[in-house]
C-alpha cells in the first residue's frame, strides 16, 4: 500500500461501554488521507462518542483505535497529548474562552501545546493566517461575546486549523447556526480540505451539508467552491456513515446513501433540500 493511502484514522472493532451499556458496538472503518467523512445517527447514537474516542478522551472497551498509525489504546496520557496537537477539534457550539480575546483563543494550541513547536515570534502571524482563512481577519481583539454565533463558530475553526492539522474532527458544526451561515460553515470545511488535504469527521444532522461536501471543490484559483464536474475532484472522497444505537449500520457513497431503503438510514436523506 502506498504511503498516501495509509488511513489516518482506523477502527478495529471498537466497543465503547458506559455503566455495561454499549454506546459504540464493533464499530471498524477508516478514513484515508483527504477523505471527508459524514456521520448521521439519531440523538444517542453513539456520534459524539465516536469523535472522543478517535481523540483518545475515551478509551474503549475493546477494539483498537489507530490514529497516524499509532495504537491509541497502548500510549500513556502523555504522548496522547503529542497524537492531540496534531488533530483539529470543532467542539459543539465552538467552545471558545469568554475571557480571552480572538487571537488569544487561536494562538491557545500553539502556546500550550508543547508538541506543536511553534516559535514565540511565529504565533502571532499564524493566528492571523488562521482568522484570514475563516475570513475574520479583522476580529482579533474582539471577545466571543462582541461575535454572531456564526462568527464564533469560524473562529473555532481557526482554532482548529491553526496548528495545520492532518485530521480534523468537526461536532455538529452547523447545529443551531441558520442556513447561510451552516453553508458558509461547511465551505470552510471543503476549502480546508482541498488546501491542505485534510482528513475530516463531520458529525451533522443536516443532509445538506455532506451534500456541499461531497459534489462541491474549493477552486483556488477563483477563491470559492464549485460544483466538481466531468470528474473533478476524484482525488478526494465523501464517504457517508449512519449510526443507530452505537452500531455502523451504512457507510459508503451518497448514491448508495440515497438508494438505501432501510427506514431508519433513508430518513437522512429525506432532509435534502
Amino acid at each position: 500500500m502506498a504511503e498516501d493511502s495509509q488511513p489516518i484514522l482506523r477502527f478495529e472493532g471498537v466497543t465503547v461501554e458506559f455503566e455495561g451499556t454499549p454506546v459504540l458496538a464493533d464499530v471498524s472503518f477508516e478514513a484515508l488521507p483527504s477523505e471527508t467523512r459524514v456521520i448521521f445517527g439519531a440523538a444517542g447514537s453513539g456520534k459524539t462518542v465516536l469523535l472522543k474516542t478517535a481523540l483518545g478522551l475515551i478509551k474503549p472497551d475493546r477494539g483498537k483505535v489507530y490514529v497516524f498509525g499509532r495504537d491509541l489504546t497502548l500510549l500513556p496520557e502523555r504522548e496522547l497529548f503529542d497524537i492531540r496537537s496534531k488533530v483539529g477539534m470543532l467542539f459543539q457550539e465552538g467552545a471558545l474562552f469568554d475571557s480571552l480575546n480572538i487571537e488569544e483563543n487561536v494562538a491557545y494550541p500553539l502556546l500550550y501545546q508543547k508538541a506543536v513547536r511553534c516559535a514565540a515570534e511565529q504565533v502571532h502571524s499564524r493566528v492571523v493566517e488562521a482568522l484570514d482563512f475563516v475570513e475574520l481577519g479583522s476580529t482579533l481583539e474582539k471577545f466571543p461575546s462582541e461575535l454572531s454565533g456564526g462568527m464564533r463558530r469560524r473562529a473555532a475553526l481557526a482554532r482548529a486549523l491553526v496548528t495545520n492539522p492532518p485530521l480534523i474532527l468537526c461536532d455538529s458544526p452547523t447545529a443551531g447556526l441558520d442556513p447561510i451561515t451552516s453553508y458558509t460553515i461547511m465551505a470552510l470545511l471543503v476549502k480546508a480540505r482541498d488546501v491542505a488535504r485534510t482528513t475530516t469527521l463531520v458529525v451533522t444532522h443536516r443532509y445538506q451539508d455532506g451534500n456541499l461536501i461531497a459534489n462541491f471543490r474549493y477552486n483556488s484559483e477563483q477563491g470559492r467552491l464549485e460544483p466538481a464536474r466531468n470528474g473533478a475532484g476524484r482525488e478526494v472522497r465523501t464517504t457517508f456513515m449512519v449510526l443507530r444505537e452505537g452500531r455502523l449500520v451504512f457507510e459508503g457513497e451518497q448514491r448508495e446513501l440515497e438508494a438505501a431503503h432501510d427506514p431508519y438510514i433513508s430518513k437522512f436523506v429525506k432532509q435534502r433540500e
